[in-house]
């Protein structure tokens, strides 16, 4: 299945996402990503909804307190799926998807499930892969178009049969914020200097 993401332009938020299914050439609203109106400074939290019925189908949380950024991610029953995070030791930057009773207890060190997806690929120019615990790949998102601005990305995003899409695209969404929020933080300190 492919899915264009793309960020509106104009948001309160500034972490709203309309999502399209384009797998047969043919658009069709999938789901929509918003972002909280009010939140606490580096508290993220946003809500999949599905677009047709309006369902709340997964929320993405950021975690206040946590070495790299990370999100936890829930059902709407409030049941939680797993968390993202960013990998702390690493050659280049890595997300872990990690799913909720997979094992491991604690969230630190030697303790941790073994991640059930790692998400890697070139994060600068937002081309990047989900690889399974067997390093086969079963999702890939890619920018959409020449021209990018932290407000306004877009992405196709292909995602490979018996994986869970929403899933797939929760995980882009944070990554999309998180690198938005690196971004500006970068811009911030070159106009500081």
């Amino acid at each position: 299945r492919t899915f264009a993401l793309k960020e509106r332009p104009l948001s309160f938020t500034g972490e709203d996402f309309d999502i399209v299914e384009i797998t047969n050439n043919n658009e069709e609203d999938f789901v929509r990503v918003r972002g909280a109106m009010l939140h606490l400074p580096g508290k993220d939290k946003m809500r999949m909804a599905s677009s047709s019925s309006g369902e709340n189908l997964v929320t993405m949380d950021r975690v206040l307190i946590a070495a790299t950024p990370s999100y936890d991610l829930y059902r709407s029953d409030g049941t939680k799926i797993g968390w993202i995070e960013k990998k702390l030791i690493s050659f280049m930057d890595t997300f872990d998807v990690y799913m909720e009773g997979k094992g491991g207890f604690g969230v630190t060190g030697l303790f941790k499930p073994t991640p059930a997806y790692r998400i890697e690929g070139d994060f600068l120019d937002r081309n990047f892969s989900f690889k399974n615990e067997e390093g086969k790949i079963v999702a890939r998102a890619n920018m959409d178009s020449w021209i990018q601005i932290d407000m306004m990305n877009h992405y196709q995003v292909q995602v490979a049969g018996g994986m869970d899409a929403c899933l797939v695209l929760a995980c882009v969404c944070c990554i999309d914020e998180e690198f938005d929020e690196e971004h500006q933080e970068r811009k911030k300190k070159r106009e500081e200097e």
